[in-house]
């Protein structure tokens, strides 16, 4: 269950930044001392439901990117799942930008006209905080024309909050192939320990590809604010050399439980109950990740969570 995705964008777009905070276990104040890519640097990460991201992360350089659309550097656009382009929000040349975006969906349109079409409007921190709607509004408009006939989702993003896990967070559930069931069951084990709100991980990116709500949604960010904060965290405990394994948070409104749910992912249980005890809930999370960790395989159970 390999999945191409092309990450694309012009060169200082800060598309190998963003890869490394997500994939690479690189704090944003890291990503400074990163070079340019030179040519095609490819990576796989693997997730639940068998699914492999073979991730293609493309130099922006001009000489090079005419070569992938010209065809001499064969195979790029071939196969692809997801085509996620990057753009530099502050760019000075954005009918050049534009230009190699359309560029890029034409060759898709050639070779791989199923794929994901996902626009990252980059660099966003960088905007004023009171023109960046307005900003990314006009931004996403054109890039909506643009990308006709092919459909596509536009993000805003900055390594320096937690927009960036918003946007790679659409691009993983796009690509998993049981993430409705998934959903399902993660709702279905939330309703019966009466859980305010269940969050499903995927273990080394933090990266939430399943959640749960009680009643109408609070913040709509607030999954992947808890993805940063996570992430932050657990880097730091790699710093002093200790690895994270659980948490657990108190206070008179809730109890929320962080821990270990399969081989691939971690989960994020919120009581509204803060005197429940931490056993009850430490037991329902180790059965529940019994039943997940057969759903994570590629042929999946064949029943529900609340079959079994």
């Amino acid at each position: 269950m390999k999945k191409k995705v092309l990450l694309m964008g012009k060169s200082g777009s800060g598309k190998t930044s963003m890869r490394s905070v997500i994939f690479a276990n690189c704090t944003a104040r890291d990503t400074r001392c990163l070079g340019a890519t030179v040519d095609v640097e490819r990576s796989h990460i693997r997730f639940p439901g068998g699914l492999v991201l073979n991730l293609w992360d493309c130099s922006g350089q001009d000489a090079l990117m005419e070569s992938c659309f010209t065809g001499r550097r064969g195979g790029v656009f071939q196969d692809v799942a997801a085509l996620v382009y990057v753009f530099d929000v502050e760019s000075r040349d954005l009918e050049k930008d534009m230009h190699y975006y359309q560029s890029c969906l034409e060759a898709i349109l050639r070779s791989s006209p199923a794929a994901s079409i996902f626009c990252l409007v980059h660099k966003m921190d960088l905007v004023p905080e009171e023109q960046r709607d307005p900003v990314f509004a006009e931004r996403e408009d054109d890039l909506l024309r643009l990308s006709r006939p092919l459909e596509c989702a536009c993000f805003r993003t900055s390594i320096w909050d937690e927009t960036l896990y918003r946007a790679w967070s659409s691009v993983v559930c796009q690509l998993l192939p049981n993430v409705r069931q998934l959903e399902e069951d993660l709702s279905a084990f939330a309703r019966i320990i009466e859980a305010e709100e269940v969050l499903l991980f995927e273990s080394t990116t933090f990266l939430v590809i399943a959640h749960y709500q009680h009643g109408e949604r609070r913040d709509a960010r607030g999954a992947e604010r808890i993805s940063n904060i996570m992430r932050q965290f657990r880097l730091s405990c790699g710093k002093l050399a200790a690895a994270f394994q659980s948490m657990e948070v108190r206070n008179s409104h809730f109890a929320a439980f962080i821990n270990a749910f399969t081989s691939n992912t971690c989960v994020m249980v919120v009581m509204s109950d803060p005197a429940i005890p931490s056993a009850a809930i430490l037991i329902n999370i180790r059965n529940a990740g019994r039943h997940f960790e057969k759903l994570e395989r590629p042929e999946g159970p064949e029943h529900n969570l609340l079959a079994s």
